[in-house]
């Protein structure tokens, strides 16, 4: 079940790879290790799925900001991961602070441009009702 689903504003479409940011993710998540070695997110589970936001308002794109240094043309990047239960605290802190340093390290270019926040949030889901799969791609790499 892990994704990544990424928000962020259209404008930092053509200021950012953000094709590059999905692939560097998923290879991020791949990477993280549970206290026992094994791998946390099985690969043909990891999915990384991005969307921008063809209108948006952020912070202050008016005089007040314009004083403050700003230009009013803010960006925001939204990366969040969505996981299942059964994880430790540690590990989903692991997660957050490595898919966290993997996205200020791709979008370190689009900082030195302009005014751009990111947040990184890990939700665990609480309660699942119903998580019906189907998938050609877990046999995929449970062969290696």
């Amino acid at each position: 079940m892990p994704h990544v689903v990424i928000l962020y504003t259209g404008n930092l479409e053509a200021r950012a790879d953000i094709g590059g940011l999905c692939r560097k993710l998923a290879d991020t998540m791949l990477t993280i290790r549970a206290e026992d070695g094994a791998q946390v997110f099985p690969t043909g589970g990891t999915r990384v799925l991005a969307y921008p936001a063809p209108h948006h308002a952020v912070a202050d794109g008016g005089a007040a900001g314009r004083a403050a240094g700003g230009d009013g043309d803010y960006g925001f990047v939204y990366i969040n991961l969505r996981m299942g239960r059964g994880r430790s605290d540690a590990v989903k802190q692991a997660a957050g602070d490595a898919l966290l340093a993997c996205a200020k390290s791709c979008l370190a270019a689009l900082f030195e441009q302009g005014h751009v926040g990111l947040t990184v949030q890990v939700d665990e889901s609480p309660s699942q009702v119903y998580d019906g799969k189907h998938s050609t791609l877990h046999p995929l790499f449970a062969k290696s």
